[in-house]
């Protein structure tokens, strides 16, 4: 099954299409874990396609909870990663060369998961 493209303009003006690859936990070695690592595929230019790794911290599940007293979904947990993403797109110049590792940790859960409003 083909995975679903979709397209994203940034507030740097770069138009990107991206896909969710997958889920996993962040490798032992990594100096991110632990974290869950949401992998996408993206490019800005249709020629040159380069992973995103966005690492979803403990600390902003625990955070999450905290605050609104209850844990994120699983779903919930991915549109964290991809709000994260997007925000990438908005304010990294150069994914590509710059924007390939970004985190979702306790600072900045509530303000990515704002705009959806959960609760």
């Amino acid at each position: 099954m083909p995975r679903r493209v979709k397209t994203y303009t940034g507030e740097t003006g770069y138009v990107y299409q991206y896909s969710f690859v997958g889920k996993r936990p962040a490798l032992a070695a990594d100096p991110e874990a632990p974290a869950q690592e949401y992998v996408f595929d993206a490019t800005s230019d249709r020629k040159i396609t380069f992973a995103v790794s966005v690492f979803l911290k403990p600390e902003a599940l625990a955070a999450w909870a905290r605050t609104h007293g209850r844990e994120l979904t699983p779903s919930e947990q991915y549109a964290a990663a991809k709000m994260r993403l997007l925000r990438g797109f908005d304010q990294v110049e150069n994914m590509r060369d710059h924007g390939r590792r970004l985190l979702v940790h306790g600072e900045n859960v509530e303000s990515l998961l704002a705009p959806l409003s959960l609760d």
